[in-house]
C-alpha cells in the first residue's frame, strides 16, 4: 500500500516564529519563514528582492582581474571565443557574454562542446574543434566550465591563447593557471556563493559594461534587461539556491520577462504555454529549461544557443520550433528508459541507491531519468549509458561525495550535492556500482532521517483557502534553498480516485470532506488501482497548495500531493 519513506516536520525556531507574528505575520506565514531559517532582521530584504540589493559586480572576487584581461581585446577588435556547456546554464552563460562582448564592440563566438562527440567541458576533443574552427582566436573565456581543466588551458597558454575561467563547479586539486578566474566556489562575495554559471557571467557583463563606459570605449544604452531573464532562468534550471542574490536574480528575472526576454525565449514560451498566465519560477524550472536542455540532449545545443541570439522573429519562430521539436523526443525517449531502468533494477523499496545501466538507452536524458526515479525511490540514482552516466540525489545526499568515494573505477566526474556526471572505466562498472551505493548507505547511516520526506506542519481543511493561496505567493520564487512549502492532512477520506492525463499517468482526488480542495498527484497514476482497492480506509497527506484555474469557477485552491500513508 501507498506509503514510501518516513516524514519528517522541520524545525522551526519558536522565538524567531513569536516574533515576526508580533511583527503582524501570520501563524502559517511566520512557521515557513521561521523554518527557512530566516531571522526578523532579514525579512524585508526577503520580501522585497530588489535589483537595488545585487552586489556590485567588482565585488566579486576575479571580477576586476577579468575586466582588465578582456577590454583590451574588444578594444582591439581581436578574436574572443566563449567556451561554454551544452545544458541551459552553459547557453543561457554564452549567450549573455557574447551579448555582451558584442554589444561593447568586440568580435566575439560562442563554441559549446558536442555532448555526444566532446563531452562536458574543455577535453582534447573539443579544444581540437575549437582550434581547427576560430584558428585566430586570441582570447577564451569560459562560461560553466574550465574550473577542472588545467591541462587544456595550459594548453591554450602555450599557444599564445590568453584565458579568462568563470565557472561555478567545485575546484580539483588544482586550479588552472589563467590569465584570471571567477569562482563562487573558490571566493565569493557575500551572498553570491550559489551563483550559476549564467549568474557569474551576469555579473562579469555587468563589470564590462560598467568599466567599459568608464573607460570611454561605450557610450550606448543599457542592455542589460535580456542578460537579466537569462540568468534567473539558468539559475533555476541548474537548481541553484534560490536565496539571496540568486532570489533577486530570479524574482527580476521573472517580472522583465515579458517586456525584456530575448524574442527567442519569448516565442518558446507562448509555444509551450499555450496560454496567457502570471509567470513563475515553475515556468522557468519545468517549461523553458527542460526545452532548452532538449536541444543538447537530443542533437545540439548549438540549436538553442541560437534561439536566444537571434534578433529575428521568424527566425525566432522556426528555432522555437525546431527546439519544442526536440522536448518531445526527448519525452518519448524519456518514458522509455524510465521503465527500463525499473524493469531492471525491480522493487525500489530499501536500496541504498538505485544504479541501471543500458547499451541503448539515450545517453541524453540520462540525467533527467535519475532525477524522475529518484523521485519515487528517494535514494541516489545514477543511470550509465555504456561507460557514460549521470547522477541525482534528493536533499540530504551528496552525489559528488558518492562520486568521489567511487572516483578510482572513474575517468572524470564533476557536479556538485544534487546532480553529477561521470564516466566508468572500461569494464569497472559493476565495481564502480557496488562502492556508489555503498557511499550512499554511508551517508544515509550519517544521517538516518536523510531520505525522509520534509514538510511544514499540519493544517486544517479550513485552512485551505485563497487567502493562504496568495500569501503563499510573498514566499516566492520556489527552488532550491527555498522550497514550495509542504502541508499535511490527517485522517482523510477519498470520495473519487480518476486517473487523468494521457494513459492515465496522473490521477486526481476529490474527498468526503467537502470542504478539502480537490487534489492531483502527478506521475502517480500507476497508483489509482492500490488506492481504490483502499477507498474505504483513512489516509495522511502531504501537498503544495496553489491557486488553479480548473473548473469554470475562476481561482480555487487546488492540492498538488506530494506523498500519501496510511492514517
Amino acid at each position: 500500500m501507498v506509503a514510501g519513506p518516513p516524514w519528517k516536520e522541520r524545525p522551526v525556531d519558536l522565538v524567531v516564529r513569536q516574533t515576526l507574528e508580533e511583527r503582524g505575520i501570520s501563524p502559517i506565514l511566520a512557521r515557513l519563514l521561521a523554518a527557512r531559517g530566516l531571522l526578523p532582521e532579514s525579512i524585508d530584504a526577503f520580501f522585497d528582492p530588489a535589483l537595488a540589493r545585487l552586489v556590485r559586480a567588482a565585488q566579486l572576487p576575479g571580477i576586476p582581474a577579468a575586466t582588465d584581461v578582456i577590454l583590451p581585446y574588444v578594444s582591439a577588435h581581436r578574436k574572443i571565443v566563449v567556451f561554454g556547456d551544452y545544458d541551459a546554464d552553459g547557453v543561457c552563460a554564452s549567450a549573455i557574454l557574447v551579448r555582451t562582448l558584442r554589444k561593447l564592440g568586440g568580435v566575439a563566438e560562442a563554441f559549446i562542446p558536442g555532448r555526444f562527440t566532446e563531452g562536458y567541458g574543455m577535453t582534447e576533443a573539443s579544444l581540437a574543434r575549437l582550434l581547427a574552427e576560430q584558428p585566430d582566436v586570441a582570447l577564451v573565456i569560459t562560461v560553466d566550465n574550465g574550473i577542472t581543466a588545467p591541462r587544456e588551458i595550459e594548453a591554450l597558454k602555450a599557444r599564445g591563447i590568453a584565458v579568462v575561467v568563470t565557472d561555478h563547479h567545485l575546484p580539483g586539486s588544482e586550479l588552472p593557471a589563467s590569465d584570471a578566474l571567477v569562482n563562487p566556489r573558490v571566493a565569493a562575495a557575500p551572498g553570491c556563493e550559489g551563483l550559476c554559471g549564467a549568474g557569474v557571467a551576469f555579473f562579469l557583463a555587468a563589470a564590462l559594461a560598467q568599466e567599459a563606459a568608464a573607460r570611454g570605449l561605450y557610450s550606448g544604452g543599457k542592455f542589460a534587461g535580456p542578460l537579466l531573464v537569462l540568468a534567473g532562468l539558468a539559475t533555476v534550471a541548474d537548481l541553484m539556491p534560490l536565496t539571496d542574490q540568486n532570489r533577486i536574480l530570479v524574482t527580476q528575472a521573472l517580472s522583465a520577462f515579458r517586456t525584456c526576454a530575448p524574442v527567442g525565449l519569448r516565442e518558446l514560451y507562448d509555444r509551450a504555454a499555450r496560454r496567457a498566465a502570471p509567470l513563475g519560477a515553475r515556468d522557468f524550472g519545468f517549461m523553458l529549461a527542460p526545452r532548452i536542455n532538449a536541444a543538447g540532449r537530443m542533437d545540439t545545443a548549438r540549436v538553442a544557443y541560437e534561439l536566444l541570439m537571434t534578433e529575428d522573429r521568424e527566425e525566432a519562430r522556426q528555432l522555437a520550433m525546431k527546439v519544442d521539436s526536440f522536448n518531445a523526443l526527448r519525452k518519448t525517449e524519456e518514458l522509455r528508459m524510465e521503465q527500463a531502468v525499473r524493469e531492471q533494477c525491480g522493487a525500489l523499496e530499501g536500496v541504498a541507491a538505485v544504479v541501471a545501466r543500458g547499451e541503448d538507452w539515450h545517453s541524453g536524458v540520462a540525467g533527467i531519468v535519475a532525477a524522475r526515479v529518484m523521485e519515487t525511490a528517494h535514494v541516489p540514482v545514477a543511470v550509465v549509458v555504456g561507460d557514460h552516466g549521470s547522477a541525482r540525489a534528493p536533499d540530504g545526499y551528496n552525489v559528488h561525495d558518492a562520486l568521489t568515494a567511487a572516483a578510482g573505477t572513474l575517468v572524470r566526474f564533476g557536479g556538485h550535492a544534487a546532480a553529477g556526471g561521470f564516466t566508468v572505466q572500461p569494464g569497472r562498472y559493476d565495481e564502480f556500482k557496488r562502492l556508489f551505493a555503498d557511499a550512499c548507505a554511508a551517508q544515509c547511516a550519517a544521517a538516518p532521517d536523510a531520505a525522509a520526506v520534509a514538510f511544514d506542519g499540519w493544517v486544517e481543511p479550513s485552512d485551505l483557502t485563497l487567502g493562504l493561496c496568495g500569501e503563499l505567493t510573498r514566499l516566492e520564487p520556489f527552488g532550491e534553498g527555498n522550497p514550495e512549502p509542504v502541508f499535511g492532512l490527517q485522517d482523510v477520506a477519498f470520495a473519487d480516485i480518476r486517473p487523468m492525463g494521457i494513459d492515465g499517468r496522473h490521477v486526481s482526488f476529490s474527498f468526503v470532506n467537502r470542504s478539502i480542495p480537490r487534489a492531483v498527484w502527478w506521475n502517480h497514476g500507476c497508483d489509482a488501482e492500490e488506492l481504490r482497492a483502499h477507498a474505504a480506509a483513512r489516509f495522511d497527506l502531504l501537498f503544495t497548495l496553489l491557486a488553479s484555474d480548473y473548473g469554470p469557477d475562476g481561482p480555487v485552491p487546488e492540492l498538488r500531493l506530494v506523498a500519501v500513508r496510511p492514517h
